[in-house]
């Protein structure tokens, strides 16, 4: 601990992301603390579905990335902070002290627990407890299927206190993902629950860098300005003591730490100006960018005000089974070749799968230069409640090679699906924060339970602000590429998608404002049918939306081949608008 700012280096944005994260942040810049969030609500329900089938309930690869480092991380002296606990954060503890004695090094583990809660909903229930519904508001006990996980989403004070307590290595399950940042600032910084806005500053750093390289260059519109973008490097924050930041990168790895970049990922995946976390709530609309120098951007002090009473709860339940393939055909007639895919299927499938979708990607060049620029994808999903009427599909599918539309083919070199997967479904909910039981376990067995806040916030501080329609003339100038002028990043939030359009340029904001009016992006974007929620971040020259429910009940169960939305973004900036002046 000191007064000097923190380094925090994250190591994983995902479950999945690059393999050799830790070996590159070990052999980079010096830092403090090493962070891996590897949990998502999607990554949640695939390692529920792979609990249930006797799998580990946490990520057992993130022990492998850290293992050949471990005589290292006790030379340096670094903390390492990850939320590949899962639902067994203690197990994962047990199993980092077994390669901890196996390398003959001293590393003191600690876990943090009180997230799960499953074993608590039928108490809850009986207490008057509704766990409804965040989007639909139906109380959990009418959802017809039986919940197989259930997990609070904590602050970053477990961390802190483990840390306090001598922990070098600190095991979560489901905290939020800036919590992985913002328990290592308020352990290192002395922060209690009541510094609101330092804790806004640390979670707003936690959020820039919580997904690895959205940071610095991944994911990013603007990618082909990006130098290094074969291999983006994993991003860096320096957190000070009054919650000011700097987001950065290790010197010799690729991608770029710039506004845009920065701009992107705090845009992404949010609610609104109001950003709703168990220590604090951070008004985003505070966030004031920086490029403080190459790869360097600040982000000024941040504005916080108390949590929120209630803590998410993200419930998952198996509803069914599911079942896909692609398919192609070639035009000319693609159209009316989709027609009869669609109609010959359902006829084999009727009485058997509970929905069935067919989804043609992309539109077939009028003069095609090679067949490929005439071949159109089409993907092919079928769903019921129990697998066996399932195994029809692939039968069905292959009976029509010779009976369907001219050109009939799948890619002969991929395997065929045969058997259905499980389908689980996501259901958001809210708790009172002080029926958790969250607490720290230290290598000892000692348990130490963290502070909590003094007070929380109230309906109308919590509530989004309303930006209305901007009084200014529509734009007329000659129709332009939208993406010419903006970038975008889009992600989800449970069943809504979340886009952030942000401009180039600062002189094109009052264009970019009057553009996306509502009831443009309605007209743009027609399949979001819903309702769509805009905000207005002047300081960052962005729009916000969310399209509520364009993700049905969330990424892990709906069908949309885009399943969590990532392009909705790039799909919004590809569309012809009138031009700025």
């Amino acid at each position: 601990m000191g007064t000097r700012s923190l380094r925090i280096a994250n190591v994983s944005g995902y479950l999945g992301d690059r393999y050799t994260a830790v070996d590159e942040v070990m052999a980079g810049d010096p830092v403090d603390v090493l962070m891996g969030d590897y949990l998502a609500e999607i990554t949640l329900a695939a390692l529920a579905a792979g609990a249930r089938r006797g799998k580990p309930g946490y990520v057992g690869y993130a022990l492998d990335q850290l293992g050949p480092h471990l005589p290292e991380i006790a030379r340096r002296g670094l903390r390492v902070v990850t939320n590949a606990g899962g639902f067994d954060p203690a197990g994962m503890a047990a199993e980092l002290r077994r390669r901890i004695a196996a390398a003959g090094v001293t590393l003191r583990v600690a876990h943090v627990t009180g997230d799960g809660v499953l074993d608590r909903l039928a108490g809850f229930h009986a207490d008057g407890h509704g766990l409804e519904h965040l989007d639909t508001g139906a109380p959990l006990k009418d959802w017809g299927v039986e919940p197989i996980a259930a997990n609070a989403y904590l602050g970053g004070f477990g961390i802190a206190a483990a840390l306090a307590a001598g922990a070098d290595i600190v095991v979560t399950g489901r905290v939020t993902d800036a919590s992985l940042t913002a328990g290592p600032a308020a352990w290192w910084h002395g922060l209690t629950p009541d510094d609101h806005d330092a804790l806004a500053g640390a979670v707003t750093a936690g959020h820039v860098i919580e997904c690895g390289a959205h940071a610095t260059g991944g994911n990013f519109s603007g990618f082909r300005d990006v130098p290094g973008m074969l291999r983006p490097g994993f991003p860096i924050a320096e957190i000070a003591a009054d919650g000011s930041s700097v987001i950065t990168k290790h010197g010799a790895d690729g991608g770029a730490v710039t506004v845009d970049t920065v701009t992107a990922q705090l845009l992404y995946e949010i609610q609104g100006p109001r950003y709703l976390n168990p220590d604090v709530t951070v008004h985003l609309d505070t966030v004031r960018l920086t490029q403080q120098g190459p790869d360097r951007v600040a982000i000024g002090p941040v504005t916080g005000s108390p949590p929120p009473p209630t803590a998410k709860v993200a419930v998952f339940a198996p509803i069914g089974y599911e079942i896909s393939t692609m398919l192609f055909c070639t035009a000319p007639d693609v159209e009316a070749k989709v027609a009869l895919l669609r109609s010959q299927l359902a006829d084999r499938l009727a009485g058997h799968v509970d929905q069935l979708e067919i989804t043609p990607l992309g539109v077939a060049a009028d003069d095609p230069a090679d067949q490929w620029a005439a071949t159109v994808p089409i993907r092919v999903i079928a769903t019921a409640r129990d697998p066996e009427p399932l195994r029809r599909f692939a039968p069905a599918v292959g009976s029509l090679y010779l009976q369907g539309f001219p050109g009939f083919h799948h890619d002969g070199h991929a395997p065929r699906a045969t058997e259905p997967w499980p389908r689980i479904e996501y259901w958001p909910a809210l708790l009172e924060a002080t029926l958790l039981d969250e607490h720290v376990v230290l290598d000892d067995g000692t348990r130490i339970d963290p502070p909590r806040p003094t007070r929380t916030a109230g309906p109308e501080e919590l509530a989004q602000p309303v930006h209305p329609e901007p009084p200014l003339p529509e734009p007329d100038g000659d129709p332009v590429q939208l993406g010419r002028f903006v970038h975008a990043r889009a992600g989800d939030k449970g069943g809504n998608a979340n886009v952030g359009i942000w401009v180039k340029d600062p002189a094109h904001w009052d264009w970019l404002r009057a553009t996306l009016g509502t009831e443009r992006v309605a007209t743009l974007l027609p399949e979001a049918g819903g309702a769509i929620v805009r905000h207005e971040f002047p300081h960052l020259g962005a729009v916000h939306l969310v399209l509520v429910g364009l993700l049905g009940s969330g990424g892990s169960a709906n069908l949309r081949v885009d399943q969590i939305g990532k392009s909705v973004g790039e799909y919004l900036r590809a569309k012809h608008v009138p031009g700025p002046r």
